[in-house]
């Protein structure tokens, strides 16, 4: 079996939650779980997040593998219906959408004597900033009064989506123009609101009012304003470990080279690490020499370029570690030591988003609980 694997760990999980929880406590909790849960796998990661009030997704093939899992929560459509077909799925099967533009809204009217009983319950979109999904401001009000008139809506929820959460904004707080700009367009249209993503759960929930929370990558342990604030700052777990061992050792001198491209040389007598993990298993091939790593625990760095099946480690100070020893391309050690993914992403010029996305089929997943 391949020495690389990934481990997720459902407390962590449920840990990060509960910090949801904690930070917006009268708020619900929509669960984003698009992407196959981040890269995690959603029947893996689903028992965790029962307590979710609701489900998030990016389409509907997400949203109907949560149902042939059996969960009965809402689920909601992020990015809503993509076709005219998909509108009688979605009828059928009790899934919440977004309406984001015009089209959409159109399919809603065309099925607008359908689903009476219980009615289909909305989500309308503005765009206060984003400008990548949303009405208008000046068109917002029309919308939201159509989608009000219609036998088949159940209730309407007032969205938007915020683009700097996370930092700043043209010198300002990243959330204060579009949050002005969202209360302004649903002055006077009662309904409830969903700003809060995982970076305005955490930064801002004190001063921002969502009764509809999303959180996503707070929930995976990745701090989503890193490097101005890590994990351990925001109290969140990592949920998913990428580990694999130690498969041969090299000894070299000064001015021999390590790896393609002959890119790291060395500047004293090291002791080099070959460890079973590459691009073909979702490491970034780009990932920079001085990448964080662990090796038994021990913080140490990569060097030289990453191979398809493999990477290359310093254990010039770790004289004691051998082959089958223990390395940590992210997440926590069964030493206990924690290298968040947001470290290693830094290494590559990318978001632990995009690692935790990436790893390949090839890998062996295995849940903790």
């Amino acid at each position: 079996m391949r020495q690389a694997t990934v481990y997720i760990d459902n407390t962590a999980l449920q840990y990060n939650l509960n910090r949801v929880k904690q930070l917006a406590p009268t708020a619900k909790i929509v669960s984003m779980v698009k992407a196959n849960a981040y890269g995690h796998g959603v029947k893996d990661c689903l028992a965790a997040l029962k307590d979710s009030d609701a489900f998030g997704v990016a389409c509907l093939q997400e949203a109907l593998e949560i149902r042939e899992l059996g969960y009965q929560q809402p689920i909601t459509l992020i990015e809503g219906i993509f076709s005219a077909d998909e509108m009688q799925i979605v009828i059928n099967q009790n899934i919440e959408v977004v309406v984001h533009h015009q089209v959409q809204l159109d399919w809603l009217m065309a099925h607008k004597d359908a689903y009476i009983t219980k009615g289909l319950k909305v989500w309308v979109k503005l765009n206060s900033g984003m400008n990548r999904l949303g009405f208008q401001p000046h068109e917002y009000a029309e919308i939201w009064q159509e989608l009000h008139q219609l036998n088949n809506v159940r209730s309407i929820t007032h969205m938007t989506h915020f683009s700097d959460a996370d930092g700043e904004r043209f010198g300002l707080d990243g959330i204060e123009y579009q949050n002005l700009i969202f209360s302004q367009t649903i002055h006077g249209l009662e309904a409830e609101t969903s700003l809060s993503n995982s970076a305005a759960i955490l930064r801002h929930h004190q001063s921002l009012h969502s009764d509809i929370v999303r959180s996503g990558i707070m929930l995976y342990g990745s701090s989503p304003d890193y490097p101005s604030h890590s994990i351990q700052d925001w109290n969140l777990q990592p949920s998913m470990s990428l580990r694999s061992e130690i498969i041969a050792i090299q000894n070299i001198q000064v001015g021999q080279s390590v790896g393609y491209g002959s890119n790291f040389v060395a500047e004293q007598a090291m002791r080099i690490g070959v460890v079973a993990c590459g691009y073909a298993d979702g490491y970034q091939r780009i990932s920079q020499t001085g990448t964080p790593v662990l090796v038994d625990g021990v913080r140490t760095q990569t060097i030289g370029r990453v191979s398809m099946d493999m990477l290359t480690v310093d254990l010039t100070e770790l004289s004691q570690t051998n082959i089958g020893s223990e390395v940590v391309l992210w997440g926590r050690s069964t030493h206990g030591t924690v290298l968040p993914i947001d470290e290693v992403a830094a290494g590559s010029g990318t978001v632990g988003y995009e690692l935790m996305c990436g790893i390949t089929a090839r890998v062996p997943v295995q849940v903790e609980t």
